[in-house]
């Protein structure tokens, strides 16, 4: 979908995903300015070439996006030492066991059952490529999933449960109705 981003009114529904088609239309329509797309770089050779003029920009859900998973991949990185941490730090007191500890959620269901196929599929002797391949996980995370502790990855659910929405819906509801309705307002 094409959509003008200053009045956010979509101009051109595209057919097809592929990377001709975007391509084919900036060049049936010259006045581009200001490109912005996802960052999938099958787009990025021929849409630069259909229009050299074009400032390429990311959209800020695609900002964010990139964003969050950056700080989950980091923190997911030193989980180790942030762990030793938090167990010196940490009260001592009764411990419930971790699955039983945390809310139901999508999260946590995924976890519980990734740890599960996992875990069945090493006992049957896969390699770890076959078992990423079969799963469509990454390498890294079969074998995060398979040589540390089943609290472990549940933890990290814990820490990354859904929130929702509602408690941040006043802020964008208090930006419409002052007026703000274009987003620039918010980045002068």
């Amino acid at each position: 979908m094409v959509v003008d981003i200053e009045s956010r009114n979509p101009v051109d529904v595209l057919p097809d995903r592929t990377s001709e088609t975007p391509a084919a239309w900036l060049h049936d329509h010259p006045g581009v300015e200001v490109m912005c797309r996802d960052r999938a770089s099958v787009h990025a050779r021929p849409d630069k070439e259909a229009a050299p003029q074009a400032i390429e920009v990311a959209d800020r859900w695609h900002l964010l996006r990139n964003l969050s998973l950056a700080v989950a991949r980091t923190c997911h990185e030193h989980r180790p030492c942030l762990q030793k941490y938090a167990e010196r730090t940490q009260r001592a007191g009764p411990r419930m066991p971790a699955q039983e500890a945390l809310p139901p959620t999508l999260i946590v269901d995924r976890v519980v059952r990734r740890h599960e196929e996992i875990s069945r599929t090493v006992d049957v002797g896969y390699p770890l490529s076959e078992i990423a391949r079969r799963l469509g996980l990454d390498r890294r995370a079969v074998r995060r999933y398979r040589d540390t502790s089943f609290d472990v990855p549940l933890e990290s659910a814990r820490d990354r449960r859904d929130v929702p929405f509602d408690r941040f819906k006043p802020h964008p509801q208090a930006e419409f109705a002052a007026g703000n309705t274009v987003g620039t307002e918010l980045y002068q």
